[in-house]
């Protein structure tokens, strides 16, 4: 079998997605005899964790993105193809291209997720949420817009409702939003304005549970709404949002509805698997959770298909300790490493225990020199936690010239204050929704129901 520079390899290894997940496997099976053909829809690998640090204007796209081919270009085995997997037949084992088709002896499906409205997708040109470099800086333009616009509005409704920030969902996505927005309003735009006080600024983060950050500890928990608290974000815990129309949040708390004018309103509320996880289920009968994940066998590998495997935030892997893994980096990347060395370790013959996630902690970074971390027995807050925090991201960062580019940005905002990614790009009226973007969303929600953020 001849792969791209003529040599003979006895395995055909397709992976999808150049995530975490897909690029590391990519990466450990540079060494492996195998014929790796890496497919993404982009050419590039996109450090989501730092994706809100573009939408509220501290770096920018090109300091948290690498090229593909360049990652991958001292991999003699690896080919990387710019194109999309719309379909998979098992029994042939190809996977259909936009393209093209191709031919796998391996497949590794690593697609990741996206937003999840719960029902309500007619919200989402009004309430945009993080997932791709489109979204942070359709994000950026939304958050110094609504700036630019009340300084330019004399009503003075209509400011407060330019200046009013709803941020659904408490995760850490939506923490760390409603912590750099803050700073920006209360601390980076402070003196750049002559006709409106930006201190004026109401962010609002909207909470289902009865605390942010449901996932870490209640103690870190609280110390995390103690530090957004003190940054000026007022947080609404126990609180439902049953509409979002004509740039106004409906929340209901207990038996008490709210309307909240906003001209800004983001989403931070829930993930739903990838379109690839339907396709799995469609053509090789693998279960699927709620969120539309595949639930994956003890080595990652779909039931009845030990060729076919699953990475990243696509899985549902309940086997370590009976519920599902987090959808976070360290996961995605040390599944696309298991999966590589469990390749490897076949074509000799072998095999090797079943995969096992080493959790270092969870991070959670509320503003400079505040975050909370998770790290098993020792919970840290405040300065340390930032430090943990920053130092993790930058080992994280697959490129050398990314991590010195962050980490000089980051001391330079650090002592200045000072955000130097705030561009306003993009065409349209903040707020605005066309006619036919409105009916289409419209017609593709089958129903309104409340959502428990």
């Amino acid at each position: 079998m001849a792969d791209i520079a003529g040599k003979q390899f006895s395995q055909r290894v397709v992976i999808v997605g150049g995530g975490f997940g897909g690029l590391y496997a990519a990466k450990e099976l540079g060494r492996v005899p195998v014929q790796v053909t890496l497919v993404d829809k982009r050419n590039f690998h996109l450090f989501q964790p730092l994706l809100y640090q573009v939408a509220t204007g501290t770096l920018s796209p090109a300091d948290i993105s690498s090229p593909l081919r360049g990652i991958l270009s001292r991999n003699r085995n690896t080919k990387v193809l710019m194109d999309e997997v719309v379909d998979v037949d098992p029994t042939q084992q190809k996977v259909m291209l936009r393209g093209g088709e191709l031919e796998y002896d391996t497949l590794i499906v690593a697609t990741g997720v996206s937003h999840h409205y719960f029902g309500n997708d007619h919200w989402k040109p009004t309430a945009p949420g993080l997932k791709t470099v489109e979204d942070a800086l359709e994000m950026r333009r939304r958050i110094f817009m609504a700036f630019e616009a009340a300084e330019q509005e004399t009503d003075p409704e209509k400011r407060k409702a330019w200046l009013t920030f709803v941020i659904v969902g408490g995760g850490p996505t939506g923490v760390e939003l409603a912590g750099a927005i803050a700073e920006l309003a209360f601390k980076t735009l402070k003196q750049d304005f002559r006709d409106i006080d930006t201190s004026d600024a109401r962010i609002l983060l909207l909470e289902g549970m009865d605390r942010i950050l449901p996932p870490y500890p209640p103690d870190l928990s609280a110390k995390a709404a103690e530090s957004l608290t003190d940054l000026g974000v007022t947080i609404c815990t126990n609180t439902l949002v049953t509409n979002i129309e004509n740039n106004v949040v409906t929340a209901k708390q207990g038996d008490h509805l709210e309307q909240i004018p906003a001209q800004t309103i983001l989403w931070a509320a829930g993930v739903k698997a990838s379109a690839m996880g339907k396709v799995l289920e469609q053509r090789t009968g693998a279960s699927l959770d709620r969120s539309g994940r595949v639930i994956v066998e003890p080595d990652l590998s779909i039931a009845n298909y030990p060729n076919i495997f699953v990475v990243g935030d696509l899985a549902n892997y309940t086997h370590q300790d009976g519920k599902p893994l987090p959808g976070v980096a360290p996961v995605a990347v040390q599944e696309g490493q298991y999966v590589a060395r469990l390749i490897k370790e076949r074509l000799n013959g072998k095999t090797i225990p079943p995969f096992r996630y080493n959790n270092s902690g969870s991070l959670a970074v509320i503003g400079q020199n505040k975050a909370v971390a998770d790290l098993g027995r020792l919970k840290l807050s405040g300065p340390l936690a930032w430090l943990i925090w920053v130092f993790a991201h930058i080992y994280y960062l697959i490129e050398f010239d990314n991590k010195l580019i962050v980490l000089l940005q980051w001391g330079w905002n650090y002592f200045t204050r000072n955000r130097g990614a705030r561009l306003i790009t993009g065409e349209g009226t903040l707020g605005q929704v066309t006619s036919d973007e409105a009916s289409d969303y419209r017609a593709a929600a089958s129903a309104k129901s409340p959502v428990e953020v």
